[in-house]
């Protein structure tokens, strides 16, 4: 909302008044002289004026970003961006499911908005006193002239398949079922991405399309009693909302209800026409949008007849809608040579004609003579870091009594800055401060508000307003500090947890005490009154039943290898000394792991200040909202920097999830405190792109950032060595070139390592040496597990970024033999929506003869070639053209794997796929998705290769793997043995294999705490056999494998909090909580409590007592009855393995386990910290 005051000073011109005023008058106006930041401003203020709906056409998506964003911003209600597709009509497939969800978000806001009923347009308003307040400003859309063409069903069409949802109203389980079905919603157990819906007793779960979360209907009786959003990767419920509308989930259903078997018989192939009479959906019946309606709509056709259309650059828009027309008509007229097909394309021309029925801006940058109203706006003359110039120009400014607006993403430095040059201005937090805003306008004092959005902003002048604006472009030479992205919005990314020992009927199991065994089925028992559910699992000698309250004894076998295990005897003792002999190795690693943190815990570094005043506006200006792991980890980082020790912090976050970030908050704070700063990457490329990132991030402060790579010449590399001993420069990005010998620093203070196992080993030993001198903070994507996270806490400093950002969202992955169709298709659709496609080959030798293929497969498609072997000035040069947008296809090797970042490339193609390792088909297909906008990744193979088992899977893994996060989530296999390996050493892997990895963590975990001296016993797991039902009923979770991940949600979780929590999950998806799954969480919190003490199992001993099984010493449990009142002592007695709680056995089962969770819980108060980790 940063320039709402500047609408609002625009609106209350005399010159706004005279514009409207010749607008209703006309019907139309042309305004001139305006550059993209004005042109936005004066459309805005004149349809805030009137209270009116604004829809700006542009010529390109690109375009039509850049204004979304820089609207957003304008003091709108609402700021939608409605998306088309480059692609024609007559297209035999359906458009990209995102970009129609996009505009079902667009149509669906109509429709709400003419439910409400938006305000008659004010005709007679002439004077700047009824400017309309925010409140009454409606809505704003953006698009391409593409959405003027006739693309949608009619309104009358439309409007009976949106369903609109009020809290209150009544409610037909069955009818609502059969709705959505009709609506095109697929029903799903779990509800995790638009399109799905699920249903639970009384709760129904729906991800409308055109929404940015999923909403849960709880209905009591027939009445929908309440509806909430919920987040879709946690499952839990959100904000109560009183109103929804669904919309269908494409325009399918829309015009498939209007079409016969008659119509499409000439149209449609056998297979095609047995699709349609089977009522199934039909790829592509967009073509057949004029067969089914006789006048099909456009976007215009949807708008209120109060809306102001704003034409930008018309003459380009007519240039590029031009060309587009040509080319559909062309296709049209190929397919209606063998039947003739209504035509549902049109002339600008036409469209134009169409829009004569709205008033109408035309908005233009040359001001033409004869051609409208000549704005005459300006850019401002200056010279970024010229401060006194600028002051300068801006005192000039307001003795001609303008008014001057600074717009920057740090505000408070700007005005600092001017004051120090005698130009004083004022900073505004709020920049609906109007009466603030105001008061200072007419004392002619600069008022700055805050911006730090993803618009690209530049300075102007506009004499005609008699207003002048500066960016941090004027003043730092800053241009932007992220890429406007044309996605529908969305709060929370679409990931869900994956569980990694989610089990199935087939998977090979660990069970601590029995080894290696194969999981058949779950099944009920009921013995002596007590209802529980097993695990059913099979043994070389036989079968095993696991209460599935003991899961926590269980784990997914995961080794190294591709190889089945081996299934282990149950009545055998080689399981034991399998786990013995692994139990030793396990030790040698914790003793040295401890070793090294002792040493560490020695050694002194310097202590970083807390926080300069700049560092939080510097954190401020980011454009995004960090997420909370980010904070997290850059609260991590923080708090080693202030320590007395070097820092030695690993952050692992999948890609595209922000460790840059953090990292750039730590090199701010080394800097600011005097120090020097490396940033070290793996790839000439990767430090291009981070050397242009802190370059721009840091623009507006005095910080010398320096390149050094082997795009530079041999004298700019000696002048960068002489000015970092000198200290005159304050950070240098580089490759391993940074290691040599020559390069000296004068107060090298932080490292920064970017994919350390990327580089050599003489150069980790390097990095190494510097790790007892500095500060050093790795970034890897290399997932490290969570388990060896926990394993590892306060041994080796870890931070995890797990949390997507908001409009990431998984990367569909598609494995397919080699099909030249399959490629042009998947290259067309991405070029059709205005973006960019990577073409990535497993070697360098036959690239153009590639090259030469994909330009016989797009003719007209602009490629760029990419690879290491190429010299450094060429390559470097085709990077920029390619990331500047001047090239539509990268053809390249694996240069790109690493960090490269361009958003607007959303597809990748992989040739030879099975020749990648899963890890770096894992980076690659990491380089796409970054802009929120849907991505591809495909995959081919040669038709006629026989697959090997290994590339085979790895190719499964990575298409199974779409989850964001995922990388952590399920530990892709053998990135994290690597990962391991990185941390702990190759030579564990074997051990790892032996009895699987999560086993081999639980042991690293258990043989660090042993050795910093822990006193009560550790067991596997305790075992509660009081006579209880405690189980989830099949009609409270009627899903298994929703079931199973509850029973392991239970079993493994650590605290009370956990539980409590769990409870109030199952409340809130599945309704009230039965009293034996009730039962069941009690159970589990005595188990958490009863195993913290080393208690490994609870039974009853006749009808008199109850029994707690323990291999504790005396000692240990004379420290756990000190804090039990002594009424409660006298009723334990120990005695070696047990310790008798005497009468508890007379009691019913619940109360005996109420005591147990009671009197354990005042014992464990009595434990060390440290037993608590």
């Amino acid at each position: 909302m940063a320039f709402s005051s500047i609408t609002r000073a625009l609106g209350r011109s005399l010159l706004a008044a005279e514009l409207l005023k010749k607008l209703n008058q006309q019907g139309s106006l042309h305004l001139s002289g305006l550059a993209r930041l004005p042109k936005g401003l004066v459309a805005s203020t004149l349809a805030q004026a009137q209270s009116r709906p604004l829809v700006v056409v542009t010529s390109t998506l690109e375009e039509a970003g850049r204004w979304s964003a820089q609207l957003e911003a304008m003091g709108w209600q609402t700021m939608q961006f409605y998306p088309t597709s480059e692609a024609s009509p007559y297209e035999p497939f359906d458009a990209e499911a995102e970009m129609t969800w996009g505009q079902l978000q667009v149509l669906a806001e109509l429709a709400k908005q003419r439910d409400e009923g938006v305000p008659p347009r004010e005709a007679d308003q002439k004077t700047p006193s009824s400017l309309a307040t925010p409140k009454d400003v409606r809505f704003a859309i953006v698009a391409t002239e593409r959405a003027l063409q006739p693309h949608l069903p009619p309104v009358e069409a439309f409007v009976p398949y949106c369903l609109s949802l009020e809290k209150g109203q009544e409610l037909n389980l069955n009818g609502l079922s059969e709705e959505l079905a009709r609506l095109g919603y697929e029903r799903v157990n779990l509800v995790e991405t638009e399109g799905q819906w699920s249903r639970r007793g009384d709760i129904v779960d729906v991800f409308p399309v055109a929404s940015e979360l999923p909403i849960r209907l709880e209905l009591f009786g027939d009445d929908l009693d309440q509806i909430r959003e919920f987040d879709p990767s946690t499952q839990r419920s959100l904000d109560r909302i009183d109103k929804i509308i669904l919309t269908p989930t494409s325009f399918s259903p829309i015009i498939q209800s209007c079409l016969t078997a008659e119509l499409l018989a000439p149209y449609l192939s056998p297979e095609e026409q047995e699709r349609f009479d089977d009522g199934q959906p039909l790829e592509g019946l967009r073509r057949f949008l004029g067969l089914a309606f006789p006048r099909p709509a456009s976007l215009l056709d949807y708008l209120p007849e109060t809306t102001l259309i704003a034409i930008d650059e018309p003459d380009m828009t007519q240039a590029h809608s031009d060309r587009w027309v040509e080319h559909v008509e062309e296709q049209w007229q190929e397919v209606s040579a063998k039947q003739p097909l209504p035509k549902i394309h049109r002339s600008f021309t036409d469209s134009l004609a169409e829009a004569e029925r709205f008033e109408r801006l035309y908005l233009s940058e040359l001001a033409e003579e004869q051609n409208g109203l000549n704005l005459a706006s300006r850019p401002v003359a200056a010279i970024p870091h010229q401060f006194a110039r600028l002051a300068e120009t801006l005192r000039g400014e307001r003795d001609r009594n303008f008014a001057i607006w600074l717009v920057s993403a740090q505000p408070s430095r700007s005005v600092a800055l001017l004051q120090e040059h005698d130009c004083p201005a004022q900073f505004v937090p709020n920049p609906r401060d109007y009466l603030a805003i105001d008061k200072l306008q007419i004392q002619h004092v600069p008022v700055a508000v805050k911006y730090s959005g993803l618009a690209e902003l530049e300075g102007f002048i506009l004499p005609t307003f008699r207003i002048v604006v500066i960016t941090d472009k004027e003043f730092f030479g800053q241009q932007t500090l992220a890429t406007p992205t044309y996605v529908r919005k969305r709060r929370r990314a679409a990931s869900k947890q994956v569980d990694p020992n989610k089990l199935q009927p087939g998977d090979y199991v660990v069970h601590k005490s029995h080894g290696i065994g194969q999981f058949i089925k779950l099944e009920s028992l009921t013995i002596n009154q007590e209802t529980r559910e097993y695990l059913v699992l099979k043994y070389a000698d036989g079968l095993l039943r696991v209460a599935a309250d003991q899961l926590g004894s269980l784990s997914r076998f995961r080794g190294v290898g591709d190889a089945k295990p081996e299934l282990n005897k149950m009545s055998s003792k080689a399981w034991e000394k399998t786990k013995s002999k692994v139990r030793k190795a396990v030790k040698k690693v914790a003793v040295d792991l401890l070793q090294l943190y002792a040493q560490r815990a020695q050694q002194q570094g310097f202590t970083y200040p807390t926080d300069l005043p700049w560092q939080a506006e510097m954190e401020d200006s980011f454009p995004y909202q960090p997420t909370p792991d980010q904070l997290k980890a850059t609260q991590d980082v923080k708090h080693d920097m202030e320590s007395d020790r070097p820092m030695d912090r690993l952050v692992c976050g999948d890609v595209g999830f922000g460790k840059t970030e953090v990292a750039i908050r730590a090199i701010f704070k080394a800097v600011t405190a005097g120090k020097q700063v490396a940033m070290l990457a793996p790839t000439t490329i990767l430090t291009q792109q981070h050397y242009h990132t802190l370059k721009e991030r840091f623009a507006p402060y005095p910080i010398q950032v320096g390149l050094l790579n082997r795009f530079r010449t041999p004298d700019e590399r000696k002048d960068i060595q002489r000015r970092l001993s000198t200290g005159e420069l304050d950070i240098v990005v580089g490759t391993h070139q940074l290691l040599g010998k020559g390069v000296a620093f004068k107060d090298l203070g932080l490292l920064v390592v970017d994919e350390e196992q990327r580089f050599g080993v003489n150069q980790k030993e390097k990095i190494k040496s510097l790790r007892t001198q500095v500060d050093v903070l790795t970034l890897s994507a290399t997932p490290i597990p969570r388990t060896l996270y926990m394993a590892l806490s306060g041994v080796r400093e870890m931070s995890l970024i797990t949390t997507p950002p908001p409009s990431r969202r998984p990367i569909k992955t598609h494995l397919s033999p080699y099909d030249l169709e399959m490629m042009r298709s998947a290259i067309r659709q991405e070029l059709d929506r205005g973006g960019q496609v990577f073409y990535v080959v497993p070697r360098v030798e036959g690239i153009e003869e590639i090259s030469a293929r994909l330009r016989e497969m797009i003719p007209g498609a602009r490629i760029a070639i990419a690879h290491g072997q190429m010299p450094e000035s060429e390559l470097e040069s085709v990077m920029l053209t390619f990331g500047g947008g001047e090239a539509d296809i990268l053809l390249c090797t694996t240069i790109i794997e690493s960090g490269l970042d361009i958003p607007r490339v959303n597809t990748i193609l992989i040739e030879d796929a099975q020749k990648f390792g899963l890890s770096q088909l894992y980076q690659l297909r990491g380089r796409v998705g970054r802009a929120g906008i849907q991505a591809h990744a495909w995959l081919f193979y040669p038709k006629q290769h026989q697959l090997s088992d290994a590339a085979r899977q790895r190719l499964r893994a990575l298409q199974e793997f779409t989850q964001l996060g995922s990388g952590y989530q399920l530990a892709v296999r053998d990135m994290e043995i690597r990962g391991v390996g990185n941390l702990l050493g190759a030579e564990q892997s074997g051990q790892m294999d032996a009895i699987g990895f999560d086993l081999y963590m639980e042991m690293l975990q258990d043989a660090i705490r042993e050795i910093r001296g822990q006193e009560i016993p550790q067991v596997d797991d305790t075992q509660i056999d009081l006579q209880l039902t405690a189980f989830i009923p099949a009609d409270y979770i009627p899903d298994l494998d929703q079931k199973m991940s509850a029973y392991r949600a239970v079993a493994t979780a650590q605290s009370k909090q956990e539980l409590t929590q769990i409870a109030a999950d199952w409340n809130d998806r599945y309704g009230t909580i039965p009293s034996a799954s009730q039962q069941l969480l009690r159970v589990m919190e005595l188990k958490q409590v009863a195993k913290k003490l080393g208690f490994s199992r609870i039974k009853p001993e006749g009808k008199q007592h109850v029994i707690l099984e323990t291999p504790m010493e005396e000692p240990a449990w004379n420290l756990l009855k000190e804090n039990l009142p002594d009424h409660l002592r006298s009723r334990f007695v120990f005695t070696s393995g047990k310790v008798t709680v005497r009468g508890l056995g007379m009691l019913n089962a619940d109360q005996q386990l109420s005591n147990l969770i009671d009197w354990l819980s005042r014992m464990q108060g009595a434990l060390p910290e440290l037993a608590l980790v």
